[in-house]
C-alpha cells in the first residue's frame, strides 16, 4: 500500500506499457469436486471458510475477486490496483468479496487457490493471481484476450480506436 505501489501501477496503465512478458501465470485448475456443504454466508453449515463455500463463491460470476474492502472502498493499495485496472478495462459487473469482514473466509480463499496473498481474481472460475499477475496481464495484453472469452469486450480496445482516430 505504497507510494512506490501506486507509482508501478499508474506506469503500467499507459495504453502500450512495455514490460516483460509473463506468460506463466500462476492460475492453476479448480478441483472438479463441487460438494453440497454449507452457504457461502457466514454461519452457514460448512462455513464461509469451506472448500465447498469459497468454489461456489468463485463460480457464481466471470469475474470474482477477493479483495481488501470494497471496489468503493478498497483498504489497501493491492486492492485497490486491481479495482483500478478492471476500470481501466471497462470491467464493472463483477463480484467482490471483502475478506477483512469474514476471516474464515480470508483463510479459506488462501487454502483453495495455494496462494498467499490477497487480492486474489478468478475468471470464470479459474484462478487468474493477484495484483501483480493481473498488472502483468493488463501490461501484456493478456487480460484483453481473457475477457474477451469471457465475452467482455475491453474499453481499451475502443481507447486505441479513438487515439488512432487523432
Amino acid at each position: 500500500c505504497s507510494g512506490a505501489m501506486r507509482a508501478a501501477v499508474r506506469t503500467g496503465w499507459r495504453i502500450g506499457a512495455s514490460a516483460a512478458a509473463l506468460r506463466g501465470r500462476a492460475g492453476r485448475p479448480l478441483s472438479q469436486a463441487a460438494g453440497e456443504g454449507g452457504g457461502a454466508e457466514s454461519g452457514g453449515g460448512g462455513g464461509s471458510g469451506s472448500r465447498e463455500a469459497v468454489e461456489r463463491l468463485v463460480r457464481e460470476h466471470p469475474v470474482v475477486v477477493f479483495m481488501k474492502g470494497s471496489p468503493a472502498q478498497p483498504l489497501c493499495g493491492f486492492s485497490n490496483a486491481v479495482v483500478q485496472i478492471l476500470r481501466l478495462h471497462g470491467v464493472e459487473d463483477y463480484r467482490a468479496h471483502d475478506v477483512l469482514q469474514d476471516p474464515d473466509l480470508r483463510q479459506g480463499i488462501k487454502n483453495y487457490s495455494n496462494w498467499p496473498t490477497i487480492p486474489q481474481v478468478y475468471l470464470n472460475g479459474e484462478f487468474v493471481g493477484g495484483c501483480d499477475i493481473l498488472l502483468q496481464m493488463h501490461q501484456n495484453g493478456d487480460l484483453v484476450e481473457e475477457l474477451k472469452k469471457l465475452g467482455i469486450r475491453s474499453a481499451l480496445l475502443d481507447a486505441e480506436k479513438d487515439q488512432e482516430k487523432k
